[in-house]
């Protein structure tokens, strides 16, 4: 079966094109700028027609968190306008729709994790645009899957893990925020979640809703940050010591959730499929990584 993916640069497109070696009964097909730009969504609903794939995913979007307070209306276009015109076109087409967001939906006030049906109530721009987006999806689509991730990382792009090791490379202490809480999530392990969801809506398109999925067990970014280095220390690479601040100690433009943590067992009953532990996925992606994004043994 054809599978095309909106995003061609972007994190999870990159996975779901390694992952998608491994699956020979699914045809992945990437698609994204200049040609097809969520910011044009002309462009691509003409990408999706070209190809008529049995299933659309939507990999990508505006992602400069801190940027977007002051491009509120590219974030609005890509994260809502751009995705609303791909689900339109998959709906046109008659075929599922896969689409991802984001945990910063939520204030980040509930102490506990996030379930699917607690309130969203955004504290910036990205996240303002990013819930427009799910409610233009929903609206553009009879049955979307909507997967809310968080913190991912892998060895593209650009990423909190590989701007740590870039940071760290040239400095001896690195000072990072402890009291926001969240779900590392690998890039990979979201690749394998659609590329196991893929062949399920083939047989069931009208299988649709909100889930969340990231990665197992929760940690701050100071966590996050000390992790990286200790793993990245093993193989060789930084390892600068690693200090906790508050996120009044380093403030911006954008406000985030204090607590984003995603529960994602409806996910794991619903599809049998449980997101790994993202300390389990951590050390080959800092090795590849190291190794310039490069697959090492």
């Amino acid at each position: 079966m054809d599978a095309l993916v909106i995003g061609r640069n972007g994190q999870v497109a990159m996975a779901l094109a390694e992952q998608a070696q491994h699956h020979k009964h699914i045809r992945l097909t990437t698609i994204g700028r200049p040609e097809h730009d969520l910011e044009i969504p002309d462009t691509v609903m003409a990408g999706i027609f070209a190809v008529r794939p049995d299933v659309v995913v939507n990999a990508a979007a505006y992602t400069a968190v801190d940027k977007a307070e002051s491009e509120p209306m590219r974030a609005f276009a890509v994260n809502r306008d751009g995705a609303a015109a791909a689900a339109r076109a998959a709906a046109q087409l008659g075929v599922p729709f896969i689409h991802l967001s984001t945990d910063y939906v939520y204030s980040g006030q509930k102490q506990t994790p996030y379930v699917e049906t607690d309130v969203t109530e955004p504290l910036c721009v990205y996240g303002l645009s990013k819930l427009a987006g799910e409610q233009a999806v929903m609206a553009a689509h009879p049955s979307p899957i909507i997967l809310r991730t968080s913190w991912v990382f892998s060895p593209f792009g650009n990423n909190f893990l590989k701007t740590m090791l870039k940071i760290g490379a040239q400095r001896d202490v690195v000072r990072v925020v402890d009291d926001q809480q969240g779900n590392p999530t690998s890039a990979h392990a979201i690749a394998d979640a659609i590329l196991l969801l893929v062949p399920r809506l083939s047989v069931s398109p009208r299988t649709g809703g909100v889930y969340h999925f990231c990665g197992t067990g929760s940690t701050s970014w100071y966590g996050f940050a000390r992790t990286i280095f200790s793993e990245s220390a093993a193989l060789g690479g930084p390892s600068p010591r690693v200090e906790p601040i508050t996120t009044a100690e380093y403030p911006t433009p954008a406000h985030r959730p204090a607590n984003s943590r995603l529960e994602t067992s409806a996910f794991a009953e619903r599809f049998g499929f449980a997101p790994p532990a993202w300390t389990e996925t951590l050390p080959n992606t800092i090795k590849r990584a190291l190794a310039g994004g490069r697959a090492v043994a």
